[in-house]
């Protein structure tokens, strides 16, 4: 009970009430509306980045100013939201707290090559799969090459979709799968103008033989798998980092593995083991995802007791 010079709780109550639901009511619409205008901002980034290419048709596939616009624009409106609409930086878990977090370092790193280790694995035992390409002396130093770059790239993604919206998500109590689906869906339809214009139709029909279209719809299953394992590691490290490494690793391990061919999968097989997008391999992610949010649930339970 609360008593201040002799004025009773309940009357204080009253007047805290009055005071403190405005304000929770002003901050739960503040954060609403920068929620719908990141979302707007970072869906049409890449509409916007597809419009300059057109008026500056000669440059670099893969390296155009409207792919840069695509990557920068979300993060651009992240620090505009957090700077000056209300938004501010303390749910934005930049600090890497290595001392705690060692073991979500160290599983950041082994996700995505022990999965691709099995799946490999299993491709080859069932004649799926042809590793004679694979020549570790030259696949290895091109990974590490490729991990610095996608590290770099994954601090701008990594820093929206898990380090803005992500965190956002959590403030309004949604349960785990309202979470999943929202990030996941925001974060897939982010990428459509990826699939459907920037990533070169030679690279798509590599990893799976179809369209633009059907190629992003798979990918979208794919990030949703994806999306339980990042949210999750993102959940249990409170820091973004964890989760740029383990993008990052993914970026510089599995994609140079299919698209350069480095393996050949057979035809007809894709849709099932490719390390890439593969049934068999986003189910391993989704388990994966699950195994960690279950760590988390035990660990708040323990908490709690």
């Amino acid at each position: 009970m609360i008593i201040t010079n002799g004025i009773k709780q309940s009357g204080i109550n009253s007047k805290v009430t009055k005071m403190i639901i405005p304000e929770t009511k002003s901050s739960k619409t503040r954060q609403i509306r920068n929620i719908v205008v990141f979302i707007v901002f970072a869906l049409f980034s890449g509409w916007i980045g597809i419009f300059i290419d057109r008026l500056l048709p000669e440059q670099t596939e893969e390296e155009s100013l409207g792919m840069a616009v695509w990557l920068v624009l979300p993060l651009i409106v992240v620090v505009i939201l957090r700077s000056f609409a209300g938004d501010g930086w303390k749910d934005a878990r930049l600090k890497p707290l290595f001392l705690k977090n060692m073991k979500w370092y160290a599983i950041s790193l082994f996700i995505f090559p022990v999965v691709t280790g099995i799946v490999l694995l299993i491709g080859k035992m069932l004649g799926w799969i042809d590793l004679s390409n694979l020549n570790p002396t030259v696949f290895i130093p091109l990974f590490f090459n490729l991990l610095i770059i996608q590290f770099i790239k994954n601090i701008f993604e990594e820093s929206v979709w898990r380090g803005y919206l992500t965190s956002k998500l959590l403030k309004f109590k949604m349960n785990d799968l309202s979470v999943y689906l929202v990030a996941g869906l925001v974060w897939s339809a982010w990428h459509l103008p990826y699939y459907l214009v920037f990533l070169p139709e030679q690279a798509i029909s590599t990893v799976l033989p179809v369209g633009r279209m059907e190629f992003f719809l798979v990918a979208t299953f794919t990030m949703l798998a994806w999306t339980v394992v990042f949210t999750e590691l993102f959940r249990l490290s409170f820091s973004i980092w964890p989760v740029v490494i383990l993008h990052a690793v993914e970026d510089a391990l599995i994609n140079p593995l299919v698209i350069d061919n480095y393996i050949v999968i057979e035809a007809g097989k894709e849709i099932l083991i490719s390390p890439i997008c593969g049934l068999i391999t986003t189910l391993f992610y989704l388990i994966i995802g699950l195994i960690l949010r279950k760590i988390r649930l035990n660990q708040t339970a323990n908490i709690h007791i």
